[in-house]
């Protein structure tokens, strides 16, 4: 019995007795296998069988990836989703026969995989029984190059027939497939019509607008009597058969919605809250997306569809009309706009004038020199004609693109003017020796085109909300009401 007593340990034994063997050379070499023999049992008999502990490692930190039947087979268990396969955001009929479905997509899935999609049309009918009409469908990837862990796709179907040509009304379903292989796939529901809600002729001229404007995404702190003054001047630009539409990002801040309202009410802006979109990480606030999201939707509403930015204000030099200049232009689905480049600091030195209630492309007067080499555009498109689109022009069109149109028309641009909200007028100069003014080293020459026009946009403004019996009002409300 040994100490406590507890029994002593055969293994602490027969070590014991093997360490004396070697020095009792009386022992013999039959008894010292023997003991050699009974050692190795006894350490083997004690050693946790390996299964076992592999199995406490794989309860304890990992979850046992083994096959049973075929050890050598593993499987993989995934969770969660890196980039989804397709985000949808709208879904809109391009003809009778054609529809635009827009949306989000994971980026590396196109860049190393090859996803695809196809389209499904599920017709009504009134005994309750369903009629199938399947399409193929047309991707493109209008911000190739630009995206982020998401890029913009639109995928285009095209059917042999209408397929609500009985006005039935059907739904609209697309399946996007993982890969080449047509076993995994989505399938998701992307448009309803309502029984008696195809209208053909809405495809056809004339259209309800003559210009739609079609806003990036709105984000950062806006200063509101920017915005203000762009509305303003664009209404008047544009006419009364315009409306504008604008993409909240979280740009449209209370006091900008508040110069917004007026305009929003009397029916020419239409604001477009889009701020979901910032849990998908795509390229500047997924300003591609957001640009052919509004192309499609109002694909069948205007003549012509503008793409420029609110710090951007478009001119006709040399008294030109917006009306002779796009019928010149009309046999080109597209032309593109060239800008002047305004400095948003430099203001003339001149004592006797007070700058603080003057606008801020009234006093904002020096254009960048530079312009003739630094070269920067936005664009106008017959949206009927265009697949896709982008920033600054499309590349998916049907008919012809138009550059070098600065002689007809161009725009001012007072680059991230907006987000500033203190005095515009952070530098004072002086006119120079032919009208040029250097600063920083950068020449820059006097304009005051869009300040001759100030006076007279703030007079519009005011009527426009202020004297009824001037008829500006009313016959804005009757364009949006049409």
């Amino acid at each position: 019995m040994g100490k406590g007593g507890q029994q002593p340990n055969p293994l602490s034994i027969v070590n014991l007795k093997l360490r004396f063997s070697f020095f009792d050379s009386s022992i013999s070499k039959p008894l010292f296998i023997t003991l050699l023999a009974l050692t190795l049992i006894l350490l083997i008999s004690n050693l946790q069988p390996y299964h076992e502990t592999t199995s406490s490692l794989s309860e304890n930190k990992l979850i046992s990836t083994q096959n049973q039947d075929h050890p050598h087979i593993r499987s993989f268990t995934s969770y969660g989703n890196a980039a989804a396969l397709f985000v949808h955001m709208g879904a809109y009929r391009g003809g009778p026969m054609t529809f635009s479905i827009v949306g989000l997509a994971s980026k590396p899935l196109h860049v190393f995989g090859r996803p695809w999609y196809k389209c499904e049309w599920i017709s009504n009918y009134n005994n309750g029984t369903t009629r199938s009409i399947k399409s193929k469908a047309y991707k493109i990837l209008p911000d190739w190059g630009y995206g982020r862990v998401y890029t913009t796709v639109v995928v285009n179907c095209t059917f042999t027939e209408n397929p609500n040509a009985d006005n039935l009304g059907g739904n609209l379903f697309l399946y996007a497939y993982y890969t080449e292989s047509t076993k995994r796939y989505e399938k998701i529901p992307v448009l309803e019509e309502t029984p008696g809600s195809y209208d053909e002729s809405r495809f056809n001229p004339p259209y309800m607008y003559d210009y739609i404007y079609c806003g990036s995404p709105l984000y950062g702190n806006l200063n509101a009597a920017r915005i203000k003054e762009w509305m303003a001047y664009h209404v008047w630009f544009f006419g009364p058969k315009s409306h504008f539409v604008l993409h909240n990002a979280g740009g449209i801040t209370p006091e900008v919605k508040a110069v917004l309202e007026p305009w929003v009410k009397a029916g020419r802006v239409t604001v477009q809250d889009i701020r979901d979109q910032a849990e998908y990480d795509g390229y500047y606030y997924n300003q591609f997306l957001i640009v052919n999201d509004c192309l499609h939707r109002y694909r069948h509403d205007a003549n012509w569809t503008f793409y420029f930015d609110v710090d951007e204000y478009i001119y006709l030099p040399d008294g030109n009309t917006l009306e002779s200049v796009l019928t010149d232009f009309s046999n080109n689905t597209q032309f593109t706009i060239e800008q002047n480049a305004m400095s948003t600091m430099l203001c003339l030195n001149d004592s006797n004038h007070d700058y603080s209630r003057d606008w801020g492309f009234e006093k904002l007067l020096f254009r960048d020199q530079r312009t003739k080499i630094r070269r920067d555009r936005k664009y106008a498109i017959q949206a009927k004609n265009a697949f896709a689109t982008g920033i600054h022009m499309s590349e998916n069109v049907v008919g012809g693109t138009l550059h070098q149109t600065e002689t007809k028309i161009r725009y001012y641009h007072y680059h991230n003017s907006i987000t500033v909200h203190e005095e515009l007028c952070r530098e004072w100069v002086t006119l120079e020796d032919q009208n040029v003014t250097w600063f920083d080293s950068l020449p820059y020459v006097y304009d005051d085109n869009m300040k001759k026009l100030a006076s007279m946009i703030r007079q519009f403004e005011h009527d426009y909300f202020q004297n009824s019996s001037s008829g500006l009002f009313s016959s804005a409300m009757a364009v949006s009401q049409h």
